[in-house]
């Protein structure tokens, strides 16, 4: 059988251990051809092949459920359930999703973007089974990173105190999550791979007793069965703390030997109450470039498969927004001892990375674990720190109550750095950055802003270092635009304060954050059509500059707001209740995302369908104030 035949997971059913590793090659093989032409996760799903190919020789797919966590290892998860033919448009506008996808594949148990919940999701599943009286099965696949989110903890404490409910977790323990693990759980779980009774029962045992003379080659059912029990003795002790919370504790199992994991997962199966198979796997296995860079090659660009190495861009691009963040507080860092960098597992995304290597003592990755880090920051500004927490927009959601409760509540000096804001391109909706902004502004003693450019991101680090309260600043993924920077001396910007960046009679445009630069962009076309635009960076979205924006607003009648962000309660609801509140009524047309889920598309072709490409937007401000005197706006 060859893998573009299978259109079923239920076709593995019945196959041998040569037939099922030839799928597992196959598998390999079209992941990385695909990932090498489009780019995408590679590491986490050449790692699990073999386990997705065993476990899914063990279930009945039309009825049993599997939960993948995050998403980042399902590739071989798509491949065996009807998307072979499409695999190709992986992560492209209308393809196949990067993620898990309830819409997508009727397989697609559960969608997640996000590390942690497959065990409270897999477990919600049982109960619901329990509740209807029916029988099949569940199982959560999780990777080890998964375990530092406090999240799966508590799943594992649920279920453990459910004894009568059959769940299986299976733990695919690479040692990684996007870089090596932090923490007492991962160091445990090494430990479990590591242990000596594990490699003499995994490598000796039935060596040892075919020596004996009563015994032999051939096994006797009363046999394997005390084999397995002097196993599962001798696993208790590293499994002791799983078996403590109330799971059946099984493994480690190595996770490239096919025949091994259906055994395993077969028994598993049997298992009445929650089991945990212990799986160890090597992140980027059966591509040795990969293997020996596992945090590099955890998601590539379109590369060179027989050299890893990735294509070169066309024309050079400015530093990233990212890059210019790490060089800038590292140099602030080192003139001050204070300044202490957090990242929640996303080290080389965020950039710190680079801070951990100049100066590892004022650097922290709390793992995965958002809400940790915030409330750690909390505690380090307590004692005089001057904590940088830098976390995705998307990632930085699951850490509110702790903005609120912790830093915002207490006045307390931490700066977040929200990384990836605004529209992030083909992760898709889990990803995009687009909530920040009015989930920030809400709330009371917090500054909230955003720079137009790289040099203004310098000057706002130097802010959001120096203010004496809690901070946030947003800046997007990618390059910047190549503006001047320097290398010091950056001075930091006036608290509330607007930047007008051109004057014009007929049209107020207010930017904020990375819509400034479009904003010039649109004043230019709306100026070939004799429409004059003021320009303003308002660079903080709370407090708001309405001692420059409402006197231009008043005076020019028109005011336009941009935004790359959702529309309601973001920095357009904040223009007008700004506005309101100053007793200036004059006509508003703002400008962002509306109210729909973003899907995966590159940047540019989201937003050309949300129509935010600038000449989109100055057709959007002609038709909106200047319709009867003005033609149409050119937007192709």
């Amino acid at each position: 059988m060859h893998l573009s035949d299978v259109t079923h997971p239920n076709q593995l059913h019945g196959l041998s251990i040569p037939q099922l590793e030839e799928i597992a090659r196959q598998i390999r093989e079209k992941h990385l051809q695909t990932i090498a032409a489009s780019g995408g996760h590679l590491g986490p799903g050449l790692g699990v092949v073999e386990l997705t190919v065993a476990l899914y020789q063990t279930l009945d797919l039309d009825r049993d459920k599997v939960v993948w966590d995050v998403g980042h290892q399902a590739y071989p998860h798509k491949l065996l359930t009807g998307r072979y033919d499409q695999f190709h448009t992986l992560r492209q506008k209308d393809g196949v999703a990067g993620y898990l996808k309830r819409s997508e594949n009727k397989f697609d148990h559960f969608g997640a973007g996000h590390a942690s919940t497959s065990i409270s999701a897999a477990l919600g599943m049982a109960l619901a089974r329990d509740n209807k009286g029916d029988d099949y099965k569940c199982v959560a696949v999780i990777g080890d990173g998964a375990l530092t989110g406090g999240m799966s903890l508590e799943a594992i404490n649920h279920a453990g105190h459910l004894p009568n409910t059959r769940l299986m977790v299976v733990l695919n323990d690479n040692e990684m999550s996007i870089s090596p693990n932090v923490g007492a759980i991962p160091r445990y779980l090494n430990k479990m791979r590591l242990s000596d009774p594990v490699q003499f029962l995994a490598d000796n045992l039935e060596e040892q007793f075919k020596h004996l003379p009563f015994f032999g080659e051939n096994f006797t059912p009363e046999m394997e069965r005390l084999k397995e029990g002097m196993k599962r003795l001798a696993v208790s002790k590293v499994g002791a703390v799983f078996e403590e919370l109330g799971f059946t504790y099984m493994g480690p199992v190595d996770g490239h030997n096919i025949k091994e994991l259906i055994e395993t997962f077969e028994q598993a199966h049997h298992i009445e109450g929650p089991v945990l198979v212990h799986v160890a796997t090597v992140k980027g296995k059966g591509y040795a470039i990969a293997e020996q860079d596992q945090v590099g090659y955890h998601a590539q660009s379109p590369f060179d498969l027989a050299t890893g190495k990735a294509y070169p861009s066309k024309k050079p691009k400015p530093p990233s927004y990212s890059k210019v963040f790490a060089e800038t507080l590292i140099k602030l860092a080192e003139e001050d001892s204070t300044i202490i960098g957090i990242t929640a597992a996303m080290a080389t995304g965020t950039g710190l990375d680079k801070l951990q290597q100049k100066l590892p003592k004022q650097y922290v990755d709390v793992g995965i674990a958002e809400q940790h880090a915030m409330t750690l920051a909390a505690g380090m500004a307590c004692d005089g720190m001057k904590p940088v927490a830098a976390i995705y927009s998307t990632f930085m959601q699951r850490a509110f109550d702790q903005v609120v409760h912790d830093i915002c509540i207490q006045k307390l000096p931490v700066f977040m750095c929200l990384d990836r804001a605004g529209i992030v391109g083909a992760d898709g909706p889990t990803h995009q950055g687009l909530y920040d902004i009015a989930y920030m502004r809400c709330i009371p003693n917090l500054v909230v802003m955003a720079p137009k450019d790289e040099a203004e991101l310098q000057r706002m680090i130097v802010t959001g270092v120096e203010y004496n309260g809690p901070i946030v600043m947003r800046y997007p993924r990618g390059s910047g635009y190549g503006v001047a920077l320097a290398d010091e001396g950056w001075e930091p910007i006036e608290i509330g304060k607007s930047e007008v960046l051109r004057h014009g009679d007929d049209v107020m445009l207010i930017g904020y954050g990375t819509m400034v630069h479009p904003a010039m962009q649109i004043a230019e076309i709306l100026s070939e059509h004799g429409i004059s635009a003021t320009v303003v960076n308002a660079r903080f979205v709370k407090p708001l500059d309405l001692d420059t924006i409402a006197p231009l607003a008043e005076s020019i009648g028109k005011v336009v707001t941009l935004e790359e962000g959702c529309l309601m309660g973001g920095f357009g609801s904040a223009v007008l209740e700004g506005l309101a509140e100053r007793g200036v009524t004059v006509p508003v047309k703002c400008i962002g995302v509306p109210d729909i889920l973003v899907d995966h598309a590159s940047p540019d072709e989201s937003k050309a369908d949300l129509g935010l490409l600038p000449p989109q937007m100055a057709e959007t401000v002609r038709k909106a104030f200047f319709l009867e005197q003005k033609a149409p706006i050119a937007v192709s």
